[in-house]
């Protein structure tokens, strides 16, 4: 059996499958619960690795409890009304949102991407400035945001875009690049115009592999959102997690990592889904 993990043509079975896929996951549950049981058997006060038990009951209260900030009115009667006055809520509803805003605002990268790729004109007009633009730290550009679009919305969104808008448009600009002479060549004499050859044949080859390069974006996305959010907001998931660091609140910046993850880990299966149901021809390489 030990020889199988180093043999190419060996493949686990469904069970062993499972037992794999899952054992890490085991694994970093079973040594957290280990070092807090041990850390609180030595300081009952410990608020660095909190218990189950305690993280459990933080998230019971983010999820049906108002944020602290927030004014006191009349309470809410049904468990529905609780949860969407909470500050998990609260905080989910802000981040997604300013998260959609900006994964809008990287489609007109796709779109001039597959422009510099098939048009040369185009191509040596945006180019070299893209290849100087993305080597740009974007984080440096944050205090120049602020200033230039205030500490409100658009700044955080604009700092999304700023850093993940290069990355998408070059990935879809080698994409299109790498589609065969052959096949534009073929569109043509059959009587295809330059627009129809770009969206008709290029674009539906390369989008399956455009929405992939976006979704493996979604962490960078989420890192620019969370420092725009940390440095200058009233309220979001990385809002939460920095105004309860300084109280230490693990027992809930704990679970906010933990539903960050998850959420991000479902859009990523809604994109690899989409794509999947989008373009069933596509098989990875």
């Amino acid at each position: 059996m030990a020889s199988a993990f180093l043999s190419i043509h060996d493949k686990p079975n469904r069970a062993w499958g499972t037992i794999l896929s899952w054992f890490l996951f085991a694994a970093g549950i079973a040594l957290y619960i280990y070092t807090a049981q041990v850390r609180h058997r030595e300081n009952p006060e410990d608020r660095v690795t909190p218990t189950l038990a305690q993280m459990a009951h933080g998230m019971f209260d983010a999820a049906l409890k108002p944020a602290e900030e927030d004014e006191q009115g009349e309470a809410p009667t049904s468990l529905a009304q609780q949860f969407l006055s909470s500050m998990l809520w609260k905080d989910t509803k802000a981040t997604a949102k300013r998260f959609a805003w900006s994964m809008l605002l990287l489609l007109p990268a796709v779109w001039l991407g597959l422009h510099m790729g098939l048009f040369p004109y185009v191509g040596a007009f945006f180019l070299r400035f893209v290849l100087f633009f993305d080597k740009i730290v974007a984080l440096s550009l944050l205090p120049i945001l602020f200033i230039a679009f205030g500490i409100d919305e658009l700044s955080k969104i604009m700092l999304i875009v700023i850093g993940v808008t290069p990355t998408i448009l070059l990935d879809t600009f080698n994409l299109t690049r790498a589609v065969p002479n052959e096949q534009i060549v073929k569109a043509f004499t059959l009587g295809a115009h330059d627009f129809t050859v770009a969206y008709r044949v290029v674009l539906r080859q390369i989008r399956p592999r455009v929405l992939n390069s976006i979704r493996l974006n979604l962490k960078a996305v989420m890192l620019f959102l969370f420092a725009g959010e940390m440095i200058a907001s009233t309220d979001g998931l990385a809002y939460r997690i920095a105004l309860l660091r300084r109280h230490m609140g693990m027992d809930i910046i704990i679970p906010y990592v933990l539903w960050v993850a998850l959420l991000l880990f479902l859009v990523d299966l809604t994109m690899r889904m989409a794509n999947k149901w989008l373009h069933p021809w596509f098989k990875e390489a």
